[in-house]
């Protein structure tokens, strides 16, 4: 029980910390356009990304995905600037229309578990048996998004319900922060 606390505790800072940002934007610009009436749907899309990052640092552990960090650490905003603009072309907002976000969601999970895979490879190598460690890391982590995604709601409901904010502006301002802050990330991790 201790291996599981110790990993979800990990998982859990893995999210809830200053130097989570760029976990962080994804998750504002991969929520930006659901309301708190889609959050069934937002849940699984997260679940979906926590299965994509869970996967990587499986392959990872087993030294079956290697890639450059340099590489890795420049295509996580790159996946950010892409969910946002993602968000800005989109013309249907409704969950039916939206079918392509759980793909896209896993997909940029793989590129995210590659981040912090170079970081929990070693420790998750050195256990005998990895599936209570990464369990309890992918329950620390999905927990942690959760949270983040119920603040993001909550300060959409405020603003789009309470305040009468149009959806569209609400979609586009949330989405076009996270191409900003994501741009300004990936030039500052160029890998060439």
């Amino acid at each position: 029980m201790n291996d599981f606390y110790f990993y979800f505790k990990l998982g859990w800072e893995h999210i809830i910390s200053w130097d989570a940002t760029d976990h962080l934007l994804f998750i504002l610009a991969l929520s930006a356009i659901y309301l708190v009436q889609n959050s069934k749907q937002l849940l699984i899309l997260i679940t979906a990304f926590t299965v994509g990052h869970s996967l990587t640092l499986a392959l990872s552990v087993y030294e079956l995905v290697q890639v450059s960090s340099k590489w890795v650490e420049f295509l996580i905003p790159v996946t950010i600037m892409a969910t946002g603009l993602f968000n800005l072309l989109q013309k249907n907002r409704e969950p039916s229309s939206l079918q392509l976000n759980y793909l896209l969601a896993l997909l940029f999970g793989l590129i995210h578990g590659l981040g912090f895979a170079n970081n929990i490879r070693f420790m998750l190598a050195s256990a005998q048996k990895i599936a209570i460690p990464l369990f309890g890391f992918n329950v620390g982590l999905e927990a942690g998004q959760i949270l983040v995604v119920c603040v993001i709601l909550l300060t959409s409901f405020l603003f789009v319900n309470r305040l009468k904010v149009q959806r569209k502006w609400w979609v586009t301002s949330v989405s076009v922060f996270a191409i900003i802050m994501a741009s300004y990330m990936a030039f500052t991790r160029l890998p060439f």
